[in-house]
């Protein structure tokens, strides 16, 4: 068998047609002068650099870690419509939040989303009745203009069908609505991808070590290279901060007085391997506000998530025992006993919620995107939902347009002139991408039908490259661990194509070997081999 360490170069030659190296890209940045600087690569940043790009302006985007490597890949992993938002009345809410979904999980990216039923079990003495959920999945369904079926109520043995872990002890009805499901990591970077196409400049594992003032304006940044410590700035008519948990810390480097603007709520999640199949999720209720998830994702299961007002340093979150206990104790509302042992935990990740500064419980607090301009004319652009990343960055891009003087306005187009559903990389059927792979796989090794399936789910289009990697190199059509689909090509294409720098970035965000928990020592240690890192 041909194994993947009889293949010596495959660290040391990148493939043609292969991303600028770091050294090249450090260049650029420093000697163009950016009509926008976007310190941030979460989505909401991307998204921003996405749209302003398509715009025509000259954009730079940097992060100190990974793209997405922080709040953006510790999601729920939803596209959803916000069915709690109906209990504060919020319907024009919900109906734009089901708009954005729909737009994304139809148009923009069919290939990285998919349709997920959720069950709401009613149980005896819960929060709520099975008339007023049932009601509200129905108004919930009828918000997203029935694109999802009616929502209604079916009984519990019906349910238990489709999630034979569902508990049933005192479960009086379960109510049914449908939203859609996706990997955060592969949206955020198949998004990064489409800046980058719409002629945007990129890097990673960037530091912002300080801002560049002209005249008492921000102007730029001076960063440091995390991988090798090399120094360098960037020149921008127009710099946006869009750090996340961050976003104060950078406010500060523009002005020392700047007040607190935003506050931090943590959310927690367990990864489980799942005892029996899931062919639906679960929505619980915990009390009048406050939901649980228990959803069938990446071949594992999904627990959370939490909600706790956060004060610590952003870079210091991480699941605590209590977290654990907290997510565990919850899911056992309509979860058995046996899906929730401690010995099926694979993985467990916190993120932190950027919410609008103020008092009063973080579980209340709206969602939304808060927007300021320092004295230095740094935007600061912060929170809102996943669901609705192409609507942040349509929002930001209006207040630059807005701005007084209009120092952007007068060469981008206007966000009305774009395209209102811009695809994003890899756009195809995934069903057809994964039976194409099946079909066209020789002369290459055969192809797992998982494997198919996962890299047509992830990748769409694009997944025809990867292929092309295994046919012409049989070592790396070979499975990186033998219990998950991804194959050796993936990490020589995110390598190459997908700015993965560390064996994190290529384990826990370009494939899922992390959170199934297979991101051994040999596998880390063969990783970095590809990546040169050692």
């Amino acid at each position: 068998m041909t194994t993947l360490q009889s293949v010596p170069a495959l660290g040391t030659h990148p493939a043609s047609g292969s991303l600028p190296s770091r050294a090249e890209t450090r260049e650029q940045l420093s000697k163009a002068t950016y009509d926008l600087l976007v310190i941030g690569g979460g989505i909401l940043g991307i998204s921003t650099a996405w749209h302003a790009a398509q715009s025509g302006l000259r954009v730079a985007l940097v992060d100190a870690g990974d793209f997405a490597g922080a709040t953006s890949s510790a999601s729920s992993k939803l596209l959803h419509g916000g069915l709690r938002y109906l209990q504060t009345g919020a319907v024009k809410l919900v109906a734009e939040n089901h708009f954005e979904r729909r737009a994304v999980s139809r148009d923009v990216a069919p290939h990285l989303a998919n349709p997920l039923t959720f069950y709401l079990p009613v149980y005896k003495g819960g929060p709520h009745g099975a008339a007023k959920l049932g009601a509200g999945v129905f108004a919930y369904s009828a918000l997203s203009a029935f694109g999802d079926g009616v929502g209604h109520v079916i009984s519990p043995a019906k349910a238990q069908r489709d999630v034979p872990e569902l508990r049933t002890d005192n479960l009086k009805a379960v109510a049914v609505y449908g939203d859609d499901q996706m990997n955060d990591s592969r949206m955020a970077l198949m998004t990064v991808r489409a800046a980058v196409e719409s002629g945007a400049t990129v890097l990673n594992h960037a530091e912002v070590t300080g801002l560049r003032f002209t005249e008492g304006r921000v102007t730029g940044a001076e960063l440091k290279d995390r991988l090798d410590g090399s120094e360098f700035g960037v020149s921008a008519r127009l710099v946006l901060n869009a750090t996340g948990p961050w976003v104060d810390h950078l406010r500060k480097l523009e002005d020392p007085n700047a007040a607190p603007s935003i506050r931090l709520s943590k959310g927690a999640h367990l990864v489980l391997k799942r005892t029996s199949p899931w062919r639906a999720a679960l929505a619980t209720p915990i009390d009048k506000y406050r939901i649980t998830f228990a959803l069938p994702w990446e071949d594992q299961l999904l627990l959370g998530t939490t909600d706790e007002e956060y004060e610590g340093d952003p870079a210091d979150v991480s699941v605590t025992e209590k977290d654990t206990a907290q997510i565990l104790d919850e899911a056992a509302f309509s979860v058995r006993d046996q899906q929730l042992s401690r010995d099926l935990i694979t993985y467990s990740f916190a993120g932190l919620r950027v919410l609008p500064g103020g008092p009063g419980d973080t579980s209340k607090a709206k969602r939304e995107t808060v927007v300021t301009e320092g004295r230095g004319g740094m935007l600061s652009v912060a929170g809102g939902k996943w669901t609705t990343f192409r609507h942040i960055g349509r929002t930001v891009m209006n207040k630059l347009a807005a701005l007084p003087g209009h120092p952007l306005g007068h060469d981008m187009e206007p966000i009305s002139h774009l395209p209102k559903k811009q695809p994003l990389p890899g756009i195809a059927n995934p069903h057809a991408v994964a039976h194409r792979l099946l079909v066209d796989g020789t002369p290459g090794p055969s192809m797992g039908a998982d494997t198919a399936r996962h890299l047509a789910t992830h990748y769409g289009s694009l997944s025809f490259d990867i292929a092309r990697l295994a046919n012409d190199n049989p070592a790396l059509a070979e499975r990186v661990h033998p219990d998950a689909p991804e194959i050796w090509a993936q990490v020589v294409y995110a390598r190459d194509h997908e700015w993965a720098e560390t064996a994190d970035d290529v384990l826990r965000r370009r494939t899922t070997l992390t959170i199934r928990g297979l991101a051994t020592d040999e596998i880390r240690g063969r990783v970095e081999d590809i990546l040169g890192k050692k």
